[in-house]
């Protein structure tokens, strides 16, 4: 067996243990597979073996990367894919070390995250109609998304089972396997209970699934297929009303988080609603909600004048 053809043997166990394992979702792993492929065509183009690779090889792998006018931020993803690579062949015995946990990520600039107003994300509520159960379809996807503040992910592996109807629960699987409860309130019940009612069973076309949300094949719903959805209404809302925002169905995770810092929920408790591991991940949204605590300040401070 070559090179080329051990590299692959062991591509193909990695991504089952993400898959298997992990039970990192399709996206993710698809993201790891061509990380891996782009680095197994540079070591097939410079004659490296994966297996012998030095710190002088990694350095020319950077330069390369940097050469190609990638994003810091896809740079770091690439660098995270190989690591947890290596660390995998490691666990193998396959190596003895991993070199990649030797480099550090590029720094990446902290961009604020993009949200909509209550006026925005109303526009968008009312300009779905309900007139087929596609529509009520999607109304429900938009409730659901701004109410729990889930990833796109999370919201297509959602199970009919996950729900309490009646904590208006559901039981949400995370990256890395890791569970946490969420909730939504009377709009999302609302439209759960037209959707359910009226529009599931005829998406479904007499076929059976124990996910929530089904395309018109009756088949579980794709990222893809949510991220067009959103991108349509998006699009369709833009031509009747002054709207030019771009929105992404993570937009809505953004403003879900932003809204409830901004009504004064504490940032340990949208932490563990979003399913962060790291409060300084959380940390993004303090900025945009700067105006809200400077309302706070002048209408609270002590010295301000007409305070008492």
């Amino acid at each position: 067996m070559d090179e080329k053809e051990k590299l692959m043997l062991y591509r193909g166990k990695f991504l089952e243990y993400l898959e298997k394992e992990l039970n990192y979702s399709n996206y993710t792993v698809t993201n790891y597979a061509r990380d891996l492929d782009n680095f197994a065509k540079y070591l097939a183009q410079n004659n490296l073996d994966f297996l012998m690779l030095n710190r002088t090889n990694l350095r020319t792998y950077l330069k390369y990367l940097d050469e190609c006018h990638l994003k810091n931020s896809t740079i770091s993803r690439h660098l995270s894919s190989l690591r947890s690579f290596y660390n995998f062949l490691v666990n193998e015995n396959v190596i003895s070390s991993n070199l990649f946990t030797t480099i550090r990520n590029p720094k990446i600039e902290k961009k604020l995250p993009n949200f909509l107003s209550m006026v925005e994300l109303q526009e968008l509520l009312d300009s779905i109609s309900l007139d087929t159960p596609q529509d009520m379809e999607n109304r429900l996807i938009i409730e659901l998304l701004y109410a729990t503040g889930i990833r796109v992910s999370e919201l297509c592996n959602i199970k009919l089972d996950d729900f309490n109807y009646v904590a208006k629960s559901i039981q949400i699987m995370g990256k890395g396997s890791k569970e946490r409860i969420v909730y939504y309130g009377e709009y999302a019940e609302k439209y759960l209970r037209l959707y359910l009612d009226k529009a599931r069973d005829s998406l479904l076309n007499n076929q059976a699934s124990p996910y929530l949300l089904v395309n018109q094949e009756g088949k579980q719903l794709t990222i893809f297929e949510v991220e067009k959805i959103v991108d349509k209404l998006i699009h369709h809302l833009s031509q009747n009303v002054s709207f030019n925002k771009h929105v992404t169905p993570h937009t809505l995770r953004h403003t879900f988080a932003t809204h409830l810092l901004n009504q004064g929920a504490d940032i340990k408790t949208v932490q563990e609603l979003l399913g962060h591991s790291s409060l300084s991940t959380t940390g993004i949204y303090t900025h945009v909600t700067s105006d809200r605590l400077k309302e706070v300040y002048r209408d609270f401070f002590p010295r301000k004048k007409g305070n008492k």
